[in-house]
């Protein structure tokens, strides 16, 4: 999945690769059907040539359903996602000791007193 800028946003698109045309060495596809703000439809072709240089090609509503259409037939494979698991927590704690005692530290690291022990004084 890629991302267009639309109505001063980052609103998810469907991403293609395409195969480049002259000089340039890869190109990209990123598609969006319809903006959930303002319901245009924007086709972005991101292109990158022999010295680095990156060009952007962009239309919106009925010009992108066309350029859409033409560069149908160039389109090598669509990108997917990468599948991350989002962990909410993290599964490592820190063991550590205070006043002979073992303890795990859950997430505050700067509230530890780590090497204490008490004095029988």
């Amino acid at each position: 999945m890629g991302y267009i800028h639309c109505c001063a946003g980052l609103r998810r698109s469907k991403s293609y690769s395409v195969e480049p045309e002259g000089n340039y060495l890869s190109a990209q596809l990123d598609y969006l059907e319809e903006c959930p703000v303002c319901g245009h439809t924007v086709a972005q072709l991101t292109r990158v040539d022999l010295d680095n240089k990156v060009s952007i090609y962009r239309k919106i509503n009925e010009k992108a359903k066309k350029m859409f259409e033409k560069l149908k037939n160039s389109i090598l494979f669509e990108k997917k996602p990468e599948c991350r698991n989002s962990k909410m927590y993290s599964g490592f704690y820190l063991y550590y000791n205070e006043y002979g005692v073992k303890k795990k530290c859950y997430s505050n690291l700067s509230s530890l007193k780590i090497g204490l022990f008490e004095n029988g004084d």
